[in-house]
């Protein structure tokens, strides 16, 4: 994927062990500076094999790739259907593709997972543990290379493919509201990369 253009966002300090943790990548305190490099990727891009079946008509809506104090993290891309609106896109079918370039594990994934889904709402602590156990479930741990996809499926819940196939399913609507939201609701802690991936699609 080549970098198109740039956009620095505010992003927090990293874990104090110097880990990088995704997605978010988010603390409280000492604000640094990151990349979010918009792709030119066509909007006719192959769509991922894991959604030919189940979205063939999907097109690319936009991709980026997220960097963090110099690393690279993940190039993500948005994939939709026709009428696709993003002031209201968990009524709609959609795809978010994460294709790793480091390595994290699981349990990194899931604990900023759950921080930014909470930063969304007012979860109780047993909500937040539900989260994290359906998060637990959904993917192994990720090496660089592997790809993980998450279908969005309004009124049913999630769907989540690591490498193609699927290894986890969600039924909750509120959870695959938030989820998602981490990239594509209006207040994102990452806008620049929200407008990356919402390029071709209408409204904002």
């Amino acid at each position: 994927m080549t970098p198109c253009a740039d956009s620095t966002v505010a992003r927090p300090a990293p874990q104090p062990q110097g880990a990088v943790s995704a997605p978010g990548l988010r603390r409280r305190h000492v604000m640094l500076a990151a990349t979010a490099m918009a792709c030119g990727m066509s909007a006719r891009a192959s769509v991922p094999t894991e959604l030919r079946s189940i979205m063939p008509s999907a097109t690319l809506s936009g991709s980026i790739r997220f960097t963090y104090w110099g690393f690279s993290v993940y190039n993500a891309s948005l994939w939709v259907l026709p009428g696709f609106r993003p002031q209201t896109f968990e009524q709609h079918p959609f795809a978010l593709h994460l294709e790793y370039l480091r390595n994290f594990t699981n349990a990194s994934i899931t604990s900023r997972t759950v921080d930014e889904m909470a930063r969304q709402s007012e979860p109780t602590s047993e909500r937040r543990q539900l989260w994290r156990q359906w998060l637990e479930g959904a993917f192994p741990d990720v090496r660089a290379g592997d790809r993980l996809t998450g279908v969005n499926r309004p009124g049913e819940g999630s769907l989540f493919f690591t490498n193609g196939r699927q290894t986890g399913m969600v039924p909750d609507s509120e959870f695959a509201r938030l989820f998602f939201g981490i990239w594509l609701s209006a207040d994102t802690p990452e806008p620049a990369m929200r407008r990356a991936l919402l390029s071709n699609t209408n409204g904002s």
